[in-house]
């Protein structure tokens, strides 16, 4: 069974839901930066208040930074533990930098699960959030970095023979039980 994972797939898809689900029920360590990034932002710290102005302009925060977040969390990974990452890496630049990454702490990648989902739905599942930066235009202006910066490692990853896709519309349940078919 596959352990190390990585979910990639546009805002809005469930990639957050789905990890936290499959984190849980299979003792997997849950890495995502959009939660360490928020969690930053919540404590009031240095980093959090650059990350919060950087993510109110729908940008997004420096690589050095988030990878230095998913070092220090995988290095207290005890030997053969599982993990999950879930909103990194959004660009090639970033996705070479955690593939040294993890060549260096010995655990690469076995999976990559693409969440894909229709604009539409997206866009109603997220303005439906109610997240404070989450407006149409904030959304539409996320969707185009998306496009721009991390639809290109859907290549990459299958040029490494690790991606699977997974259609990520319907009831949170359907989508787990296709996710949990590519695990096994």
């Amino acid at each position: 069974m596959k352990r190390r994972l990585l979910f990639l797939g546009p805002p809005g898809a469930g990639k957050g839901t789905q990890a936290q689900m499959l984190a849980a029920g299979r003792g997997l360590l849950h890495l995502s930066t959009g939660d360490l990034l928020r969690a930053e932002v919540a404590a009031g710290s240095e980093l959090g208040k650059q990350a919060e102005a950087v993510m109110a302009r729908g940008e997004l925060v420096s690589d050095a930074l988030v990878l230095a977040i998913v070092r220090s969390r995988l290095e207290g990974q005890p030997q053969g533990g599982g993990w999950l990452l879930d909103g990194f890496p959004r660009n090639l630049a970033q996705a070479e930098a955690l593939a040294e990454l993890l060549d260096d702490l010995g655990q690469p990648i076995e999976l990559v699960v693409l969440m894909e989902l229709d604009d539409g739905v997206l866009l109603q599942r997220l303005l439906s959030r109610g997240r404070a930066d989450d407006n149409e235009a904030v959304i539409r202006h996320r969707l185009e970095v998306y496009r721009e910066q991390t639809a290109p490692l859907i290549s990459y990853y299958r040029e490494r023979g690790l991606l699977e896709a997974v259609e990520a519309d319907g009831t949170m349940e359907t989508v787990a039980g296709r996710i949990a078919a590519l695990l096994e």
